[in-house]
Order: structure tokens, then sequence, then C-alpha cells
């Protein structure tokens, strides 16, 4: 899941104005509890293929980049993460 940074909302309608571009790492716990729900047969298969380690952006390190998580699937999901800029 990738997400920008802005100086501000008002400031937030340009990509031209982003302090930061990163993205989040989701647990595959999480994942796996999505993907047990009907509709997910297809990402079922493609993260069967690879995981965070053998990826080619998260193979270096997912530490920072990897939210905690809080919810169910029933009631939605919360992720919280620390972004250093």
């Amino acid at each position: 899941m990738h997400f920008e940074i802005y100086p501000s909302l008002e400031l937030a309608s340009s990509g031209a104005n982003k302090v930061a571009t990163s993205q989040l790492a989701l647990p595959k716990a999480n994942c796996d509890e999505v993907f047990a729900t009907d509709g997910y047969a297809a990402s079922v298969a493609n993260l069967s293929q690879i995981s965070l380690t053998s990826d080619n952006v998260f193979s270096d390190g997912v530490t920072q980049q990897t939210p905690t998580m809080s919810g169910s699937v029933g009631d939605g999901y919360v992720a919280k993460l620390n972004v250093t800029i």
C-alpha cells in the first residue's frame, strides 16, 4: 500500500508538493485472514508466489514499513506506523 506525505492539506492537491513517498508492508497473517474470505482466489495465488523477504522492494528489510495492525476482517483493520521524514 503506497502513501505520500504532504506539508499541509492545502498542498496535497498536487503531486509536486509531496515531501515523501513510501509504502506499507502488510503482515502476512492479516493478508491470510482477508484472503480466506470470498473473492480473493487470485490474491491467494499471487501471495503464494512471493514473500516480503523475496520481494524486490522489501527484501532489504521491512521493519520500518510494517505497521502495527488491529481489528478484524468483519470490523475492518487499522494500521498504525510512525514514519520519519
